[in-house]
């Protein structure tokens, strides 16, 4: 494998691109303050005549997201819209209207049921299918917290429904797990999981239908470039749509002092998915 390389800034890969999928957590947040170069580079590419989607996994939809970065300070002008994991989970969920839902997760992901006639209410014994939007408390639990919960729903074949793929985020500099973590841990005990964010198709098909949209016309593939801190997430997920991609690092995958051309040979030497680029941080 040739050496990928490695970018100080991204201003040279603007001009190939009209639209841009950017990954939120770990790229132009660490879960409490916003990458301030992050945000400067997504204005400048928007300043340019750039489009930015911020593509999450997030549980919650787009409204709700947007309502959370504006807590965190990540300025509404580096982006022009959201697509996140959430507003593809709803149409998986909905289709349980009627059936008792039990939600694994915190409250503050509730918005994800929000207006519709599926709701959650039932428990472990009486569920009819689970919706995974993360742990309940993700400060202190891991998911061998859940192999009793997990057990059980397995011994009656319960479906569950993955609302946020990642495994582990980084949040102020600690690792904490996700909803696709718990999944993980069903799959692995013969559980059936649906998934609906990253690298799954349908979040970027409805991305790129969101950006054609904003830019009052269709957008090309190979006019597309991703960018993220997620390996089997934002780099896999690319490729398998068939866009480019750049990884930043980030405590998911990089480890702390690793050099980042030493990361991204470890990273992706004998992966099928690979970057065009890898850069320390995002900036212009």
């Amino acid at each position: 494998m040739n050496a990928i390389p490695v970018l100080q800034s991204i201003a040279p890969l603007a001009v190939t691109a009209d639209l841009w999928f950017v990954d939120i957590w770990g790229v132009m947040h660490d879960g409490v303050r916003p990458y301030a170069s992050s945000v400067a580079a997504c204005e400048a590419f928007r300043r340019q005549g750039g489009t930015i989607l911020l593509v999450t996994n997030s549980p919650r939809p787009r409204e709700s997201v947007a309502l959370q970065l504006d807590g965190i300070g990540v300025a509404r002008s580096a982006y022009d819209g959201i697509v996140s994991s959430g507003d593809v989970s709803r149409s998986l969920i909905e289709e349980w209207a009627g059936e008792p839902i039990l939600h694994i997760g915190p409250e503050r992901d509730l918005p994800v049921f929000a207006n519709l006639q599926a709701t959650p209410g039932a428990g472990v014994a009486d569920a009819a299918v689970a919706v995974c939007t993360g742990l309940y408390d993700d400060e202190k639990e891991t998911p061998a917290d859940y192999a009793h919960m997990l057990a059980n729903l397995k011994s009656r074949d319960v479906p569950m429904i993955c609302a946020n793929p990642d495994q582990k985020v980084e949040r102020g500099g600690r690792l904490i797990y996700c909803a696709g973590a718990i999944a993980r841990a069903y799959e692995a005990l013969g559980g059936n999981v649906s998934y609906a964010g990253k690298p799954f198709q349908p979040i970027y098909d409805l991305a790129l239908e969101l950006g054609g949209d904003t830019r009052g016309k269709p957008v090309a593939k190979d006019r597309v470039l991703a960018i993220g801190d997620g390996v089997s997430t934002d780099i896999a997920g690319a490729a398998n749509f068939g866009i480019r991609s750049v990884f930043i690092a980030s405590g998911v995958d990089v480890k702390t002092g690793e050099d980042i051309g030493d990361a991204a040979a470890r990273l992706f030497a004998s992966a099928s998915s690979q970057p065009i680029a890898v850069m320390n941080s995002f900036s212009w």
